[in-house]
């Protein structure tokens, strides 16, 4: 059994896909990207961008009744692997503590140009 999860303080989907599937404990999100929930644009460079995208998925673990301390895994999308470091120090303000996992790649190209995009595994 699972559940769709719907955030209504994210950004709307891009295409046919929900924000996330609740399956048992077991939260997955869709990728969140760096969109203004309010303007549909995405912020402005890959700091910002890294910043609305992680506050964006905290809305979807907040919509499942979770938060960033239940994530155990993360893949990190940039645009350009030179942007790591720069992202590094953004994406610790949101997982403090322990970290989850994480892997972090660097692929071609984004839906809309974004240069950062984050998805999620979360386990409550």
């Amino acid at each position: 059994m699972n559940q769709t999860i719907t955030a209504e303080n994210a950004p709307a989907a891009l295409g046919p896909y929900c924000h996330a599937k609740l399956a048992g404990g077991t939260l997955y999100t869709s990728g969140q990207l760096g969109l203004i929930p309010a303007t549909g644009e995405l912020a402005q460079g890959v700091k910002a961008q890294a910043a609305q995208a992680l506050d964006n998925l905290s809305a979807v673990l907040q919509a499942a009744g979770m938060s960033c301390a239940d994530v155990v895994k993360t893949t990190v999308f940039l645009s350009d692997i030179n942007d790591f470091a720069a992202i590094n120090a953004i994406y610790a303000k949101y997982f403090s503590g322990q970290a989850p996992a994480r892997s972090c790649v660097q692929v071609a190209a984004l839906p809309k140009g974004a240069l950062f995009e984050i998805e999620a595994v979360a386990v409550k």
